[in-house]
């Protein structure tokens, strides 16, 4: 990635520019049924399990030997807490700290082809007084405006846990972005759909490893 469009922050992570053109298809192995519809990587495969494993190396220094209760958002996030928690459990067998996990899945639903909607789906957090003074590490793949992560971090504070924190991969640059930044980002990227990862187009897309933007004829080709 350039220097002039890809830079470094501690606090919210690596900052991929508007004027990043991405990587082109061509330097990269990807399912040859998304021909066409993708337009270009964004964050190689490669590049996100070397972030992820710095996430985990600063979640150890913050809440090492905390008792944690890791809270993964389907179905987006569950490639990425999946590999964050397996880089925690590494980091907590070779090192003096550990920290011991237990994990609980929600899923959250609020978009419409590649829109978001008003009406947003909370599944499996009807009841979460299991988190009442507990740590808990909420693990979200992207944060585009903030509000469905206000929305769930009210939720869940309803239940009186001890702490929160919130690690996302992607958080998105959008005008109506209301600051609700995680804890720990991985990447801040440009205000475009991006696929693959887990991250999804109306359920597909999720077997792609890279990060893509998708392209408008393959919004086209999936649209429901």
């Amino acid at each position: 990635m350039a220097d002039e469009s890809v830079r470094a922050r501690r606090s919210g992570g690596i900052v991929i520019n508007d004027d990043w053109p991405g990587y082109s298809l061509d330097l990269f192995n990807y399912p040859a049924h998304y021909s066409g519809d993708l337009d270009c990587v964004i964050v190689p495969h490669g590049v996100i399990m070397d972030r992820t494993e710095r996430i985990a190396r600063n979640i150890m220094d913050d809440l090492g030997d905390h008792d944690i209760v890791v809270l993964c958002v389907l179905k987006g996030g569950y490639q990425f807490c999946a590999d964050l928690v397996d880089r925690i459990k590494v980091l907590s067998r070779n090192s003096n700290r550990s920290l011991p996990m237990r994990v609980h899945f929600i899923r959250l639903k609020s978009y419409l082809n590649d829109q978001s909607t008003e009406d947003l789906h909370i599944l499996g957090a009807e009841d979460l007084s299991f988190l009442t003074e507990k740590n808990v590490l909420i693990v979200e793949a992207i944060v585009g405006t903030g509000k469905t992560m206000q929305t769930l971090l009210k939720h869940v504070e309803a239940f009186r846990p001890k702490m929160i924190k919130v690690a996302g991969l992607l958080v998105k640059r959008v005008p109506q972005n209301s600051a609700c930044l995680p804890d720990y980002v991985g990447f801040e990227i440009p205000n475009h759909f991006v696929v693959g990862y887990a991250l999804d187009y109306n359920e597909y897309f999720r077997d792609l490893n890279h990060i893509c933007v998708i392209s408008e004829s393959g919004k086209m080709k999936y649209k429901i």
